[in-house]
């Protein structure tokens, strides 16, 4: 009795905090001094930051430039490209200087922290990379996957006497470490926690809903306890709240902590509110963990309420309908922002993808920021969460195959737990394109990995990209995994079902079609690998890479085979680094080509093409090329229209140039595209007329040939911004003629002032040749257009833009700033 007596004191003076202050977390994002270098002793109490620039974080130093092609300059054979030989890759990574040492350094208070009866964590949602983490001159812990969000206890260096604390880290990047533009420095964003010394852990609980139906879900939960004693029974009270807060189950239950299993509980939810892209309803589930009558813990968890299955010969099924993912590749940096995470960019680049269709991520080829996944919750957009871009054999000289024996299982955890209870969250990808997936052996390493996921979530399915289709059907690697994942190879499909025990195939990476917007190019061919003299691609969307194929090729297997079950195209938008076909000696091109919106999130004409099929909630009627083409009078200049109509009619200032018919086609692209071949430029108007299988018409659209500039547009893409000091409003940037009309040729400079409550923060053309730097208030357009992006401060009030370009009248738009909540 006398032991049983001082237990409870132990625990009743380690949970005297009052329920508002059982949990504490803060960001630090101000404060933070930086230098790019190494730095001696740069943990060090003493060192001198009068040199140190000040910086918020998430920060990308090397976004900032300036670009070079010696810059991680690559001599390499890209062999899932299939290359034998090596050659000399310029702007691979961007040619943006990411290489080399970086310190950060930053104070924060915890004078209130009591250590022996609480915890404290510093969190980092990502590091690139190798992070060496110190606190108060001592070294907390190393973890060197750029891409993962860890963790460390600094509970025990934690200042006792109420002086600020001081968190260094050092990060270091090293040459040829990635395959593209990676970013530098604390590019996510860093947490500090505190919780009461018996608490539940980081990513403690985990909640399934192991039956789903329209009249009731079972909801279980299962909740892990740190730091308490083996057989202490504890309360542990769970309320879920639907998605408008109010209560719709509870349920309260006593366990006993038994070797290490989580305190488990079912609950039903009665006539549940079904997560879908089209319905991302969300729940919450509140948990309160009680000792002797004593709240010591409360944690909150938002889940969905959905049904997953992959079935054989049938496909994907989401709540009990069949779909096919309408999905695309993203990497992860935000064009003219870099790899730093913002909210605000991320959320506009799913709203887009949204718009024109899209209903899933792959997180290509890399473990997501928070951010985007909390997005996607909320916004409907279902993800394939992918983990590494190799394994155990190398792709880059410097890459993850470094620490994969030591870390692999590590990263996995941790990227498991962290998103394991997002419902956005439909499978798990282990690898991509990955050279172990050929060796006789590379099955147990995929199995190895697959098993992690399994322990950790068995919840859902693994996935992997795979490219080399005959090595992986022979040796037994895609049998193995649970979704066979195939990079391109569409002509292989129908060999990989047949052969494949799951009878399943999944394109997990698709398309890999270039366009540069606004470019045309003639003659007008359908031809793989093409370099132009410009050293862009053309728009007309029939150049593609020597592995890959055009778009046709996956719409037709997603509309004619039920064992299909869709796709996640290459890619969603443009990113820094990979410009191929321009990527063997061919500076200044430094960004990709295969996005269907470019670096500066404006659509190219393909993202029309992928519209008209994937919304069927909009009309879309996209005419292109533009109709400026001064020199080419009486030429040939084909007009493709990309719409959602089965039929329409051009015309050309009047004139009919025929009916086409999607019904009537010789060729895929006519099966998706009504084209018309043969069309004499002449200047003035073109003019469609969309119609019904009936011949009724539907819906028009035209454009004009554009006369001489005459002004400046700034259109906002909204209204507001929030003063918070991290929103962003991005605004599309035209020069127009007198009747409005873009001047779809002009490549003026352009330059800008923010005045108010707004500063300045970025400006981008979508041109992969641009070597102008995104933060500096000028840039030229390209083909008439550009983005700025403009910040909000921290105080409410009129933000006034001005756009001024020579020969040009300027434009002048003013946004409100209202308060953060």
């Amino acid at each position: 009795m006398k032991n049983y007596s001082l237990i409870i004191i132990f625990f009743l003076s380690l949970f005297r905090l009052s329920a508002q202050d059982l949990r504490q977390e803060f960001s630090l994002k101000e404060g933070w001094k930086f230098t790019k270098g190494e730095v001696q002793n740069g943990e060090s109490l003493q060192m001198d930051e009068e040199e140190w620039q000040s910086v918020t974080v998430p920060h990308d130093w090397a976004i900032y430039g300036p670009f070079d092609e010696n810059n991680d300059l690559q001599v390499v054979a890209v062999t899932q490209n299939g290359e034998k030989v090596a050659s000399r890759k310029t702007g691979r990574t961007g040619g943006l200087p990411y290489m080399g040492i970086g310190w950060y350094r930053n104070t924060f208070d915890l004078a209130t922290i009591d250590t022996a009866s609480q915890r404290v964590f510093v969190i980092f949602d990502g590091a690139m990379s190798e992070a060496n983490v110190f606190l108060n001159g001592q070294k907390v812990g190393f973890w060197p996957y750029g891409y993962n969000t860890f963790y460390f206890d600094i509970t025990d260096k934690i200042n006792q006497s109420g002086e600020e604390n001081l968190l260094a880290v050092r990060l270091e990047n090293k040459e040829q470490s990635s395959r593209w533009y990676p970013g530098a420095g604390l590019y996510r964003n860093v947490h500090i926690l505190v919780v009461p010394k018996v608490h539940i852990p980081i990513w403690g609980t985990y909640i399934t809903t192991p039956f789903v139906s329209e009249e009731y879900a079972s909801v279980n939960i299962k909740t892990e306890i740190s730091n308490i004693q083996e057989g202490e029974a504890l309360s542990i009270t769970t309320r879920i709240l639907d998605p408008q807060g109010q209560l719709v189950s509870q349920k309260t239950n006593t366990q006993k902590l038994s070797h290490g299993r989580p305190l488990e509980q079912y609950l039903t939810v009665e006539v549940p509110e079904l997560w879908s892209p089209e319905t991302p309803h969300l729940y919450s589930a509140h948990s309160v963990i009680e000792f002797q009558g004593k709240k010591i813990d409360e944690y909150s968890t938002t889940f969905g309420i959905r049904k997953v299955e992959f079935i054989a010969d049938k496909g994907f099924f989401l709540n009990g309908q069949p779909r096919k993912f309408k999905g695309v590749n993203l990497h992860h940096d935000l064009g003219p922002l870099g790899a730093a995470v913002n909210t605000a960019a991320i959320r506009r680049q799913l709203q887009i993808m949204k718009d024109m269709g899209a209903d899933a991520i792959r997180t290509s080829h890399n473990m997501p920021a928070p951010e985007l996944v909390q997005l996607c919750d909320e916004m409907g957009l279902m993800l394939m969460v992918e983990s590494f871009d190799e394994w155990d054999r190398a792709k880059s000289a410097n890459g993850y195959h470094r620490f994969f024996e030591d870390w692999a299982e590590k990263d996995l955890v941790n990227m498991v737990r962290h998103y394991r209870n997002n419902a956005s969250v439909i499978m798990w990808s282990i690898g991509n394109e990955v050279p172990t997936q050929c060796s006789p052996e590379g099955y147990k390493v995929a199995k190895y990995l697959q098993d992690i996921c399994h322990r950790e979530d068995p919840s859902r399915l693994v996935t992997a990209g795979m490219d080399q289709v005959s090595c992986v059907l022979d040796n037994g690697f895609a049998a193995m995994i649970d979704i066979a994942g195939f990079n391109y190879r569409t002509h292989r499909y129908q060999e990989a079902y047949e052969r494949l025990p799951h009878s399943l195939v999944l394109g997990s990476e698709t398309g890999s079609t270039v366009s540069s917007r606004g470019v045309y190019h003639f003659p007008v061919e359908k031809a793989s690998q093409v370099l132009h003299e410009d050293h862009q691609s053309s728009s007309y969307d029939l150049e593609y890479c020597y592995w890959s194929n055009l778009p046709e090729d996956d719409f037709a297997l997603a509309d004619d085979f039920p064992w299909t079950m869709g796709q996640f195209v290459w890619t969603g938008f443009d990113y820094l680094g990979e410009p191929t076909p321009y990527d063997t000696d061919a500076w200044p091109n430094h960004s990709s080509m295969f996005g269907m919106v470019d670096l500066a999130g404006i659509p190219k004409d393909r993202y029309y093409l992928y519209q008209s099929i994937w919304n069927t909630e909009v009309e879309t009627l996209h005419i292109l090329p533009h109709w400026n083409w001064e020199g080419r009078e009486g030429e040939s200049v084909p007009v493709f229209v990309y719409t959602n109509h089965p039929k329409a009619e051009l015309f050309v200032n009047g004139e009919s140039m025929g009916i086409r018919d999607k019904g009537e086609y010789n060729s895929l692209q006519e099966r998706y595209r009504l084209m018309w071949m043969e069309v004499p430029y002449q200047a003035g108007e073109l003019r469609v007329i969309a119609y019904d299988e009936n011949g009724e018409k539907m819906g028009e659209k035209t454009i004009h040939t554009a006369g001489k500039p005459d002004h400046l547009l700034l259109q906002p893409e909204q209204e507001s911004l929030i003063a918070d000091g991290e929103d962003l409003a991005f605004f599309r940037v035209q020069v127009v003629d007198k009747e409005g009309n873009l001047c779809p040729v002009d490549q003026r400079e352009v330059s800008f002032s923010v005045a108010g409550e707004g500063l300045f923060r970025a400006v981008a053309n979508g041109d992969p040749t641009s070597l102008e730097l995104f933060h500096l208030p000028q840039m030229k357009v390209f083909n008439g257009q550009l983005t700025l992006v403009v910040q909000a401060s921290k105080l409410p009030g009129e933000v006034k833009i001005t756009a001024k370009a020579k020969g040009l009248k300027s434009a002048v738009y003013s946004l409100h700033s209202q308060p953060s909540e």
